[in-house]
């Protein structure tokens, strides 16, 4: 039968601020089932706090994670995984900017939840890969969309095909890491600076920027730029946007309030 257990710690910091999700699973840090469904219970409870304005993703052990439940998956309805891409990428539908720390293998079902995430920064020793062509499968979490936009057809169907780990410098080169890191101290050093940048600016102009991104990236110039255009000028109409002209006037740092 599947895996059961495994936990998503959700913790908050800087006041309230920042939501911490922690993968708990062993050394190895296995996607169970119902670690899948929840994150997108996690996702969901984020999603509803106002107070909440950037979201990171680690976790506990030695790894970020090796994957999914391998075997498991034969105990589930073929049916039922149509919709399997819907929980663990929960942070591709949220509104709030997302951060993954990875530190070690990121694989599978890991490399899907990281990709649907919007930063991604990693130590040097740190590998990536889609390994289930190994299983006689492929990718059902996003993966071979996801890592196709983020480093070229012809990068991810190399890697997509044979299964082949991407190292962490190379991930950095190619764009799927923002930012890499020598040591663990180091990549949770980076976070937080990250962190400390985001929560200085206004989470209306934050989430209007990461939902623009995302759909306009997949369409048409002409509709992606049309569709920047409306945003700006909605975002012209917000107490942020005043906020942020009168302290550039005034050389003072803006107090932004999300509105």
């Amino acid at each position: 039968m599947p895996l059961q257990g495994g936990e998503i710690h959700y913790t908050t910091s800087h006041d309230g601020r920042v939501a911490n999700l922690t993968l708990d699973h062993g050394r190895f840090n296995i996607i169970t089932m119902s670690m899948r469904a929840l994150m997108q219970e996690r996702f969901a409870e984020i999603d509803r706090d106002p107070n909440v304005a950037v979201v990171v993703i680690r976790a506990q052990g030695e790894h970020f994670t090796s994957g999914g439940d391998i075997a498991g998956f034969m105990e589930v309805e073929p049916f039922d995984l149509t919709d399997l891409g819907q929980d663990v990428t929960a942070a591709a539908r949220s509104p709030k900017p997302v951060i993954t720390a990875i530190d070690g293998y990121c694989f599978g079902v890991g490399l899907e939840m990281a990709l649907a995430t919007d930063i991604r920064i990693a130590t040097r020793r740190s590998e990536f890969a889609l390994p289930e062509m190994r299983l006689g499968m492929m990718p059902g979490s996003g993966g071979t969309q996801r890592l196709a936009r983020l480093i070229g057809l012809s990068r991810a169907k190399y890697h997509i095909l044979t299964a082949e780990r991407i190292p962490a410098d190379k991930a950095e080169a190619w764009g799927l890491l923002s930012a890499m890191t020598e040591t663990r101290e180091e990549l949770e050093a980076e976070v937080e600076r990250v962190v400390a940048m985001l929560l200085g600016y206004s989470p209306s102009a934050l989430r209007t920027a990461k939902e623009v991104l995302d759909r306009g990236v997949d369409g048409p110039l002409a509709t992606g730029v049309e569709l920047e255009r409306k945003a700006y000028s909605m975002l012209r109409a917000t107490h942020d946007f005043a906020e942020g002209v009168a302290a550039f006037g005034e050389k003072r740092a803006p107090k932004f309030e999300g509105r």
